[in-house]
């Protein structure tokens, strides 16, 4: 597996970096015998240290996790028990919903953009032009997943929403985290 582990403002030293490596690694491996890649990222906020994490699984599947603590240690232990009780749950439900999956999931390239807030024009009141300001342009990855992965996958990542490709028919789809706790799925195909 291969890891970035870095600090924002923060000396990672060689002792840390190791820690990191030999648990994460070792959590990871107990529950997916085939992770690609991990990111790892300290930071200080006032006098807590935060450690972010996301760890690519060869299925597709992204975990993230998020660990605050009073010493930098203790903050990667308590991202390390989160990614522990992600990957858990996620290898749980793999053995539930399927038996395994014969094809890594594969990915399909989308354009994602970042649109700046309309403005009114304080002269007239109204707003501005009919074309949206856009702030950043980038390439972003749209998945080929079922329904239930495509849940298990924006659980996961802790995400709001996820856009994907249907793997049964092929087409795009969306599901979302709705206000009252359940789970929304767009599928424009059926619609009348």
């Amino acid at each position: 597996m291969r890891y970035q582990i870095s600090g924002k403002q923060l000396d990672i030293g060689e002792a840390l970096q190791s820690h990191v490596k030999t648990e994460l690694g070792s959590t990871v491996e107990k529950y997916s015998q085939r992770p690609t890649d991990a990111t790892v990222v300290f930071s200080k906020n006032a006098h807590e240290y935060i450690c972010e994490a996301t760890v690519h699984l060869s299925t597709g599947l992204t975990a993230q996790a998020r660990g605050v603590a009073t010493e930098v240690y203790a903050a990667f232990d308590a991202l390390q028990e989160k990614m522990d009780k992600q990957l858990r749950r996620h290898k749980r439900r793999l053995k539930d919903h399927q038996a395994a999956r014969t094809t890594a999931v594969e990915f399909e390239a989308a354009g994602l953009y970042v649109l700046a807030p309309e403005e009114e024009d304080e002269s007239t009141g109204a707003e501005g032009g009919d074309a949206p300001t856009i702030v950043a342009e980038m390439e972003t990855r749209v998945p080929t997943l079922s329904v239930g992965d495509a849940v298990m996958q924006m659980e996961l990542a802790h995400k709001p929403l996820l856009v994907f490709r249907n793997e049964k028919h092929g087409g795009v789809n969306v599901v979302y985290q709705r206000e009252d706790g359940n789970i929304g799925w767009i599928d424009p195909r059926h619609s009348k």
